[in-house]
């Protein structure tokens, strides 16, 4: 099945799937995925999901960010602005109506940032291993060569676990300052449920107490996985990451 694109006037197009609701779900708020750095809406957590929400009858959208996955744009040139930016796209022009929205990584920053920029749709949020911030720990982990390296060729490359080595830009460490959302209390309207691995070693569970603690809300839980690494993708974490939404589908109509 080939994706639908978001055009968008001289930006770069975004790649999406849209599941609309039925008859059983039409009354439940669409569930919206955001995927992770250099992720993008074709791993399992996003398949997952797809699959939770359709067998209820309820909507659900995937999209890739710019420069991620099949959508426009080279990876290289983005930063957390942008690629909220696009999330924020996705959730006025695509998504119908109130959303969830679960956030896996750094989708988990950019759903929490969409949390307060559009307070009056997003009626819950599910962060999985989120990683809020996330680029101000990068920069404070780089050497004096390596911030040398930043300023004079404007990206750096650092390796990964995941594959090829990931390229923080300059553009990218500056843009996340601006982001930044743990420096700061922020009160909400949204309940907030996060799902972290005790044995993350890219976000630290204290991530999620950090960020419990400058949102204040309705609700906000943590769910802590002893055993869960940063991905949470085998079986028994993707049923719970859709239990989960299931259980904010249900607090919500309360």
């Amino acid at each position: 099945m080939k994706p639908q694109y978001l055009e968008r006037s001289g930006r770069d197009r975004l790649a999406y799937f849209y599941t609309p609701a039925d008859e059983r779900g039409g009354h439940l708020p669409c569930v919206m995925f955001l995927g992770g750095f250099r992720s993008d809406m074709s791993g399992s957590k996003a398949f997952y999901l797809e699959r939770s929400c359709i067998e209820r009858g309820q909507a659900y959208l995937r999209f890739d960010y710019s420069g991620h996955g099949v959508s426009g744009g080279r990876f290289e040139d983005g930063c957390i602005g942008q690629w909220r930016d696009d999330a924020r796209d996705m959730l006025d022009q695509v998504a119908q109506g109130g959303v969830i929205l679960v956030g896996s990584s750094m989708g988990g920053w950019i759903s929490l940032l969409l949390l307060l920029e559009r307070a009056e749709r997003v009626k819950g949020l599910v962060g999985i291993a989120a990683a809020a911030d996330f680029t101000l720990s990068i920069e404070k982990e780089l050497s004096p060569e390596q911030r040398q390296e930043v300023d004079t060729q404007g990206f750096i490359e650092v390796p990964s676990a995941y594959g090829d080595p990931y390229i923080i830009t300059k553009k990218l460490i500056e843009d996340g300052r601006k982001q930044c959302l743990l420096n700061r209390v922020h009160r909400v309207r949204a309940p907030i449920t996060l799902i972290h691995g005790k044995l993350d070693k890219d976000v630290p569970w204290q991530t999620a107490e950090a960020i419990k603690a400058h949102f204040e809300g309705p609700q906000a839980r943590i769910l802590y996985v002893e055993d869960g690494e940063h991905r949470l993708s085998r079986p028994e974490d993707l049923e719970l990451i859709a239990e989960e939404v299931r259980k904010m589908n249900d607090l919500i109509a309360v």
